[in-house]
């Protein structure tokens, strides 16, 4: 790790804002690391309570780490934080650096958005589910598509086969999307949709619902995950290449700003990075880094900082180590702060305030012993909570199956609000503010996440670091180190290499090919009964807009609004724009 940290004074230098280099001066929590100096009650304790004790019966292991691989000490004091400063390091709730959260109350005022991740068979299937969630307390919507929509192709695409509603709810035409959201009220409801390639097209789909609906847009909220670069780096649901995706991109950024101003345009995303095995740090430093791509790219288009950060958001992992991921989060509200008001010269406070979605960790999951995750997903999201989210979903017992029952998404759900009424963790702000470890520990996770940034700076920024395959290869490497740790059971994952029992079968969620054939007799039906001139004139004016540099968002909410299927539209844009195939990691 670095052996330097910012402060979060301003620069002083003539360049443009975007172009700056974060402050930096000698840390005082790195610089205790390197040359810690115990008090002498610490080294009396050492010597006459620890040594004796030591000889008697040895510690478990040499060397006790994060599940990340970062080395914990044994005890924690003040010696770890010599030089830090209570005023400047950890601050107040609601104030810069933010380390304590964005809002003053935090959970006293407002407990987070209860948003449980669902999707899966046709648009009726999910808008049953949805209905069933919001009965139940949930407090806000959270879509999941199938692979054929994620990958931008129509339900009877001969690449769909096999997996029309499998992993997420089948959305192939605005027709599909007006029976998704059918009996909700899009102007009272906060809706999530995870995707990324196709995230226009979806998104412009969900605006001609609200408008049906008689909803404002000027008040509608929720958040467009939208984050492609994540997809490079490691989900790989990806269509067009970087540049062409990243205008997309920023064309919802342009429209957003203008046309729903209280929606988020995208959902910075370091969860899937997590899942494709990187450690705390990377996914902390490559998520980050990827919103100053995004915000990099908004400003050479034109766009003003403070006009579209307030709205950008985050999505991040809530993993097994309990204290490394509460430090992840305090450590990221700090970076953007600083980056924000440093790199970018942002004005206005909310650009500064890091907003973030946490979901437990589906990769934690075990199908061997699936009741334990339970306890995995309590575990997982009071840490997202301790760490200050504002919005959470837990995963079900038995995603490692399939996706969820509604039993299971019940029990899920429970977990969140057993955690806000019943544990007492609301009560007061940043409860585990001024612990020596978790101090420590953030400090340390901030300045590695500093280390990578500074890395993918020096390589021209992240896009061309994909090029270079320099994230997925820091994930591949990090991810193979902790297989072979679990495979030598250094790191225990209990039911599965330790703690063995015999397993019973549970109930799981079925998903037959009878979604397959409803929608394709849906997509039939829309194809007759459309006006197939209209469709071919607007896609048209789509390919044409598309070879020039104009925001797209309109000509696509334009073909959306003639009943264009996603496929239609998604190959509209492949003929200009072509598709990517990724670089090898060598």
């Amino acid at each position: 790790m670095p052996k330097e940290e910012r402060t979060s004074s301003l620069t002083t230098s003539a360049e443009p804002e975007s172009r700056r280099t974060l402050s930096r001066t000698s840390s005082p929590t790195s610089s205790s690391v390197l040359s810690r100096k115990p008090s002498a009650g610490e080294l009396e304790w050492e010597k006459n309570v620890l040594e004796p004790t030591l000889e008697k019966s040895p510690e478990r292991a040499k060397e006790f780490t994060t599940i990340s691989d970062y080395p914990i000490r044994r005890l924690y004091t003040p010696a770890d934080l010599d030089g830090w400063s209570p005023e400047t390091d950890l601050g107040y709730p609601g104030e810069p650096p933010y380390t304590r959260g964005i809002h003053s109350t935090m959970y006293r005022g407002r407990l987070w958005t209860m948003r449980q991740f669902a999707g899966f068979g046709a648009a009726e299937d999910t808008n049953k589910r949805f209905r069933y969630l919001l009965a139940q307390g949930q407090t806000g919507l959270s879509v999941a598509f199938d692979l054929p929509t994620l990958m931008g192709y129509d339900s009877d695409h001969a690449l769909s086969e096999g997996e029309v509603g499998k992993c997420g709810v089948a959305i192939s035409s605005l027709a599909d999307m007006e029976v998704l959201f059918d009996k909700i009220p899009l102007a009272d409801v906060s809706t999530s949709m995870t995707i990324n390639s196709p995230a226009a097209i979806i998104w412009a789909m969900y605006l001609a619902v609200a408008e049906k609906q008689g909803a404002d847009w000027k008040k509608i909220s929720g958040t467009l995950q939208n984050d492609i670069l994540k997809e490079y780096i490691a989900q790989k649901e990806y269509i067009y290449p970087p540049g062409p995706s990243m205008r997309l991109v920023i064309d919802t950024f342009e429209f957003g700003t203008k046309q729903t101003p209280k929606f988020n345009a995208i959902s910075i995303s370091g969860y899937h990075i997590r899942e494709a095995g990187s450690t705390a740090i990377q996914e902390l430093a490559f998520t980050l880094r990827d919103g100053i791509e995004y915000v990099d790219w908004a400003i050479r288009r034109g766009l003003e900082v403070d006009d579209f950060a307030p709205r950008l958001s985050f999505f991040f992992n809530a993993h097994n180590d309990f204290f490394e991921e509460i430090a992840k989060y305090r450590a990221a509200r700090r970076i953007w702060y600083k980056t924000m008001r440093e790199r970018f010269g942002a004005k206005n406070a909310r650009s500064w305030a890091l907003r973030f979605h946490t979901q437990t960790a589906g990769c934690s999951l075990t199908a061997q012993q699936p009741y334990n995750n339970v306890v995995r997903t309590a575990l997982q999201a009071l840490a997202a909570v301790l760490g200050g989210t504002q919005s959470l979903h837990t995963n079900s017992l038995d995603e490692a199956w399939a996706l969820p029952t509604e039993f299971a998404a019940t029990v899920a759900l429970r977990t969140q609000q057993i955690i806000a009424h019943e544990s007492g963790v609301t009560n007061t702000v940043d409860p585990l503010g001024g612990s020596y470890f978790v101090e420590t520990l953030t400090g340390e996770v901030e300045r590695g996440a500093w280390d990578y940034i500074e890395k993918i700076d020096a390589l021209g920024g992240m896009v061309n670091a994909i090029e270079r395959a320099y994230p997925q290869r820091e994930i591949s490497e990090a991810s193979y180190r902790y297989q072979v740790e679990v495979d030598r059971r250094e790191k225990i994952i209990v039911g599965v290499n330790d703690f063995v029992a015999e397993e019973k079968a549970i109930d799981t969620l079925q998903i037959d090919e009878s979604v397959a054939h409803r929608q394709a007799e849906r997509l039939r039906k829309l194809r007759a009964e459309r006006s197939g001139a209209e469709v071919d004139r607007r896609l048209k004016a789509l390919r044409k807009a598309a070879e020039g540099d104009e925001n797209l968002m309109p000509h696509i909410y334009d073909a959306v609004k003639a009943y264009a299927t996603l496929g239609e539209i998604c190959d509209a844009l492949r003929d200009v724009f072509g598709i990517y195939e990724e670089v090898a990691i060598t």
